[in-house]
């Protein structure tokens, strides 16, 4: 099997840090995270275990969601290259989580364990920084889906996620962009149609 490229990653962190990595700092990311190939469906995650990596997706698409008591699926989040993929609150509490994350897709993956990250926030400015970054975006970004969950209707759902993530659409099946968005896949079904006639 293919080896994982780093180089994608080592842009990512260049990006969202604003800094430029040098040779040793690289090394040390190599040597830091863990590489995985999954195949599609495959589990990152199952409720009730306890999330010990944060995973960054170099290739492949993945999901977090929760299962009620009637055995409905609620997709809380989805993930795409680029993206980070785990469920913050057990990784960084070691407890046991509400939630299953699966690939999507044939998948490689960057793999880090707390710890690990940990050393890496304390010895690379780049990483302190890019942490930074995505704790702040990712709390504007759960502040607007609370938001539009409690405030806005279907129609108003469906539309926020077109304008934010349009490629959302292509990538995964309509059942669980209706999970996404909180609505029957008649309803999104229904909105789509009302979508073209526009």
């Amino acid at each position: 099997m293919a080896t994982i490229s780093f180089e994608t990653f080592f842009k990512y962190v260049e990006s969202k840090s604003s800094l430029i990595l040098n040779a040793d700092e690289k090394e040390l990311l190599q040597s830091a995270f863990k590489t995985k190939h999954l195949r599609k469906k495959q589990y990152l995650l199952q409720e009730g275990e306890v999330c010990k990596y944060m995973c960054f997706l170099i290739k492949g698409s993945g999901r977090m969601y929760s299962v009620n008591e009637k055995g409905h699926e609620h997709t809380i989040r989805f993930a795409i290259e680029n993206w980070w993929l785990g469920d913050y609150e057990s990784y960084n509490y070691l407890t046991p989580s509400r939630y299953n994350i699966e690939v999507l897709e044939d998948s490689e993956v960057l793999m880090i364990d707390h710890s690990g990250m940990q050393k890496l926030i304390a010895e690379i400015p780049a990483i302190d920084l890019m942490v930074k970054n995505i704790d702040q975006k990712g709390t504007v970004a759960t502040q607007n889906r609370i938001h539009s969950s409690i405030s806005q209707s279907a129609d108003e759902r469906y539309d926020q996620l077109i304008k934010s993530y349009p490629e959302f659409l292509n990538r995964f099946p309509q059942s669980l962009i209706a999970s996404y968005l909180g609505i029957s896949p008649e309803t999104l079904s229904r909105i789509r149609k009302n979508n073209l006639k526009k």
